[in-house]
């Protein structure tokens, strides 16, 4: 499985160290917050609101290069709107490497 990085924030931030930890901040911050709402939401079977909510997280999944992962999320929030859990195993996963990831940052 890829494994997530610096390289757009580092790419959009430059020299300017500043705003380099403030994107981080940001990414440390609202990462877990996303991810507990679409674990509510999945533990509550509210399919329609976690196919939003992995919207939101495509964009973090972007944020940390995840280019493939990128794909599963998306054909991810497809199969909820549809009512299917399928790639849910290929999803947590993902999310559980960004997780790991952010925290050591």
């Amino acid at each position: 499985m890829e494994q997530p990085n610096l390289t757009y924030i580092n790419d959009l931030s430059g020299d300017n160290l500043e705003f380099r930890a403030k994107l981080i901040g940001i990414l440390k911050k609202e990462l877990p917050e996303e991810i507990n709402g679409y674990s509510e939401q999945m533990a509550n079977t509210i399919f329609v609101e976690a196919a939003q909510s992995v919207h939101k997280l495509k964009h973090k999944i972007s944020i940390l290069g995840l280019e493939k992962s990128y794909y599963i999320a998306e054909e991810y929030e497809v199969n909820l709107k549809n009512n299917s859990t399928s790639l849910r195993a290929d999803f947590e996963t993902i999310l559980k490497i960004m997780q790991e990831f952010v925290n050591r940052l």
